[in-house]
C-alpha cells in the first residue's frame, strides 16, 4: 500500500503561484494585443502544453483573465475570450465623454509643477511608444495618462467608474490607433491638452479632452460596424 502523498511543500506553493501568475500575464498580452481574438476557446490542454506546465496553474491564470473581464468562462466550452459589441463601445465612450471632462476642470487646478513633469513625461513615453508601433503599451499608457490628468478631482466615485471605462477602453484603444492610423493625431492632443492646462486655460482643456474622446469613439465605431459588415 501507497503512503499518502504529502501536502505541498510552502515553496512548491509559491513556485506554483508563481508560474500561474506569469501565464495570467502572458495569456493577459495576447490577448489585448490582438493575437486572442473575441470569441476563440483557450483550451487549458493546449496551453499547458505551450507553456510546459500542468492544467492547474493554466486554470487558475484563465479564472484571473475571468475577473479581469477578459475571458468567460462557459459550461461545456470552457474560457471564451471576450469581446465588446458596438452598442458596448458606444456607451463606454459616451459615459468618458460625461464625465472625464468636468473632472479634468476639478483636477487641473491642483497641478503642481512635479505634475506636469510626470504629465509632459508620460506623453513622451506615449508619443515615442506609438512612434515605434509597441501596440502592447498603447492601452496601459493612455489610461495613465487619462487617470492622472483627472487624478485631484476628489471624486472617488467617478473616478473609479472611470478607471473601469479605461480599462475596457485598452483593447478597442489599441485598435483604433491601429486601423485608423491615428496615433499623431492622438499624440498631439494629448500634448495640447497638457500645454492648455498648464497655460490656464483649463475649460479649453476641458473641451479638447471632450473632443478627443468623441473622436476616437466615432472612428472605433466605424471600425467595429466595418468589421462586422465584411
Amino acid at each position: 500500500m501507497s503512503a499518502p502523498a504529502s501536502p505541498p511543500s510552502a515553496t512548491d506553493r509559491l513556485r506554483h503561484k508563481t508560474v500561474s501568475a506569469a501565464v495570467t500575464e502572458s495569456l493577459r498580452q495576447r490577448i489585448l494585443n490582438g493575437e486572442f481574438a473575441p470569441g476563440i476557446q483557450l483550451r487549458q490542454d493546449a496551453l499547458a502544453e505551450e507553456f510546459g506546465i500542468s492544467r492547474i496553474p493554466v486554470r487558475e491564470a484563465l479564472l484571473q483573465l475571468e475577473a479581469q473581464g477578459l475571458v468567460k468562462i462557459v459550461p461545456h466550452r470552457g474560457a471564451m475570450v471576450t469581446g465588446l459589441s458596438v452598442e458596448e463601445v458606444e456607451d463606454i465612450f459616451r459615459l468618458r465623454e460625461q464625465l472625464e471632462p468636468p473632472l479634468l476642470a476639478l483636477s487641473a487646478r491642483r497641478f503642481s509643477e512635479a505634475d506636469y513633469r510626470r504629465l509632459r513625461s508620460l506623453t513622451d513615453e506615449y508619443g515615442a511608444a506609438l512612434e515605434a508601433g509597441q501596440v502592447d503599451r498603447w492601452g496601459e499608457l493612455n489610461r495613465s495618462f487619462h487617470l492622472d490628468l483627472l487624478r485631484y478631482a476628489d471624486r472617488p466615485r467617478s473616478l473609479s467608474i472611470v478607471s473601469g471605462l479605461l480599462q475596457d477602453c485598452d483593447r478597442p484603444t489599441r485598435l483604433q490607433l491601429s486601423a485608423s492610423g491615428d496615433t499623431a493625431r492622438a499624440d498631439h492632443e494629448h500634448t495640447q491638452i497638457v500645454a492648455l492646462c498648464e497655460a490656464g486655460r483649463i475649460n479649453e482643456a476641458a473641451d479638447l479632452l471632450q473632443a478627443h474622446i468623441a473622436h476616437a469613439a466615432v472612428s472605433l465605431v466605424a471600425i467595429y460596424r466595418h468589421a462586422h459588415a465584411g
